[in-house]
């Protein structure tokens, strides 16, 4: 069976990326729109209403507009975008944590943000277990490729070859908050410090746990352990038990949809270092969206994915 699939928006990074794995698919007819017809609305309009499926790359309000359109139609919608994360209605597309059932059966999903998917991939299974309090007030230090900062972040970079180190959000009250707080289960809002390195793609998610301040906590091993418990059978997600004493992001990195964890402990067990590494444009976006795609299709999670 063929899903015809309406990408709105196909002509930026995350666009493109989604293009690019579902093309080759036979499961899939792509409903792209030419320049001229990405302007009018009612092109638009009979995209949406035509299409089995709809995946919305759009800024947030146009997204809410985009909405607005399918209504009547039998679309089911995947966005991107940050407008539906933490709305009623909307099922969040991390299957690892929501259940694959969910996705499945969904109509509207929305994408997880790509520092959210390493934060809460670190510390929602813990919370969840009662291995970290769920009141505590957690920073989230991160760094990713400029890729994910849209076209004119990513023009800065290639054209000003000077910038080493991009720190911003520097007025607090991220976008990302809300979901990251919903669906850690969290008290608070976690304080949140984001920072954009001179690579395209790539990401480093990072929690430091001060476990020996913390009330009901376990040790860096115990909270490996329910990390590994957790995520078993996910052929996304992997948890690693080898020593390191360094991670990279390299500027030659390549697609990837995978998403890699490590718990790292001081030697008296008093701290961990919760470490997510991922593709911002992959698991992060794309790839995320791609496979929520495939659950509501019926279809192999992993397939067209980059493993």
């Amino acid at each position: 069976m063929t899903h015809s699939v309406f990408i709105d928006g196909a002509a930026g990074t995350t666009g493109l990326e989604i293009v690019e794995r579902l093309s080759p698919r036979s499961e899939f007819e792509l409903i792209i729109l030419d320049e001229q017809q990405r302007k009018s609305a009612d092109a638009r309009r009979d995209a949406y209403h035509a299409a089995d499926f709809a995946v919305l790359c759009l800024p947030d309000d146009a997204a809410r507009e985009a909405v607005a359109m399918a209504e009547g139609s039998k679309v089911r919608i995947v966005d991107a975008s940050t407008a539906h994360r933490v709305a009623d209605g909307w099922t969040y597309g991390f299957p690892e944590l929501v259940g694959r059932d969910a996705i499945a059966a969904a109509t509207r999903v929305s994408n997880p943000g790509c520092y959210p998917t390493g934060f809460l991939a670190l510390v929602a299974p813990l919370v969840r277990a009662g291995l970290l309090p769920a009141d505590w007030p957690y920073t989230v230090n991160a760094v990713s490729g400029y890729s994910g900062g849209g076209k004119a972040l990513i023009q800065r970079f290639e054209d000003d070859g000077d910038i080493a180190f991009r720190a911003y959000g520097l007025g607090l009250g991220h976008k990302h908050l809300a979901e990251m707080q919903r669906y850690a289960g969290l008290t608070h809002a976690p304080l949140f410090a984001p920072a954009v390195i001179p690579a395209h793609r790539g990401m480093l998610v990072e929690v430091p746990v001060p476990l020996a301040a913390m009330p009901m906590t376990g040790s860096p091993e115990v909270l490996r352990l329910a990390l590994v418990e957790f995520y078993t059978g996910s052929a996304l997600v992997t948890v690693h038990d080898e020593p390191r004493d360094e991670l990279l992001l390299r500027c030659s990195m390549q697609p990837s949809d995978r998403l890699d964890l490590w718990v790292f402990g001081a030697a008296d067990g008093s701290q961990a270092r919760l470490v997510a590494k991922l593709d911002n444009l992959g698991k992060g976006a794309s790839g995320a969206a791609v496979q929520s795609l495939n659950l509501m299709a019926g279809l192999p999670e992993t397939a067209g994915l980059s493993l």
